[in-house]
């Protein structure tokens, strides 16, 4: 079941150009993660990078980027996926707060990018680490083209923008529904895809 979420301009961070930020999350079954972000407005004003060859990246939060941060329902290690309207992204994981940051190894996410008169979206697909309960922080980088740059979330904690901080986790996805055909036998039933 899919759910669309507004992101939240951190007040101080205000942004100048005309925009609004959604994301519609869509769990699949296993651990299986649909997001579509969506800048609704003048995305003219904002900086959003020449596109490139798909791949890793480094530093992409630098610039206008969007986040996904991906923590199990126990324990305080978590995921940062960055997903750059360019193409880039980029995958780390922590073993706690801002603690023990390493490279992700992940299947590469397909981004599907579309950019319109008045909105840009990104699309991807992320394979989560765990198939059960997992509690989400989305968010946002958003570069105007000035260089002004502003943050976006989900929620946000008191004081200055902190994606990491276990506040912007604001959504609690439960595990997946297993069908009645696999609960019962322990197989996926013969119509069962594997997207």
């Amino acid at each position: 079941m899919s759910r669309v979420l507004e992101l939240i301009c951190h007040s101080d961070t205000p942004c100048g150009a005309e925009i609004g930020l959604s994301v519609t999350v869509d769990r699949q079954k296993d651990a299986v993660l649909d997001l579509r972000y969506r800048i609704a407005g003048n995305v003219d004003a904002l900086a959003i990078g020449a596109p490139v060859v798909p791949g890793r990246g480094h530093e992409l939060w630098r610039t206008t980027c969007f986040e996904a941060f991906v923590a199990g329902a126990q324990g305080t290690g978590y995921r940062e996926y960055n997903l750059a309207p360019t193409g880039a992204w980029a995958a780390y994981r922590f073993s706690g707060y801002r603690k023990g940051m390493r490279d992700a190894d992940i299947v590469p996410p397909k981004m599907e990018i579309a950019r319109g008169e008045h909105h840009l979206d990104l699309r991807t697909r992320l394979f989560l680490p765990e198939s059960g309960p997992v509690r989400l922080g989305l968010s946002a980088v958003i570069e105007e083209r000035g260089g002004r740059i502003s943050y976006w979330a989900l929620a946000h904690p008191p004081g200055k923008p902190d994606f990491h901080d276990p506040a912007c986790f604001a959504l609690e996805l439960p595990a997946p529904e297993v069908s009645a055909a696999k609960a019962e036998t322990g197989v996926a039933p013969d119509n069962a895809t594997g997207t």
